[in-house]
């Protein structure tokens, strides 16, 4: 079974940074693009940043320069580092893997928990 865990959320004042962390675990044989998204209340889930296998990012224009994707190929792990945070950055943060488990074929879409990130005024 294929398990992504994600830490770092917490409260924290705007202007302020915070660190997120996503490890994918179990039987996996290739990850290809992984990826953060967010869930304010009331709001659909959107796309904060997503990394490539190869190293390459791509933002939400709301968090560019703000924000950075990278990833340790080594170790299944994909990190947000959020500086500069804004009220507005609150939300349910969610880490997301293409990933290929070794018992298939094909790539499937993977989901953490989600952490809470909260921003305050």
């Amino acid at each position: 079974q294929v398990q992504l865990v994600e830490s770092g959320g917490g409260l924290v004042q705007a202007g302020g940074s915070l660190r997120l962390s996503c490890a994918a675990s179990g039987s996996i044989f290739s990850i290809n693009n992984m990826g953060w998204y967010r869930q304010a209340p009331g709001k659909q889930r959107e796309l904060v940043a997503v990394i490539t296998s190869g190293g390459r990012t791509n933002y939400a224009y709301s968090v560019k320069g703000r924000f950075t994707i990278s990833r340790d190929n080594a170790k299944n792990t994909v990190y947000l580092q959020m500086h500069s945070l804004k009220p507005e950055d609150t939300a349910v943060y969610y880490c997301n893997a293409n990933l290929r488990d070794s018992g298939t074929f094909i790539f499937n879409d993977y989901w953490g928990q989600g952490t809470q990130v909260t921003v305050s005024s």
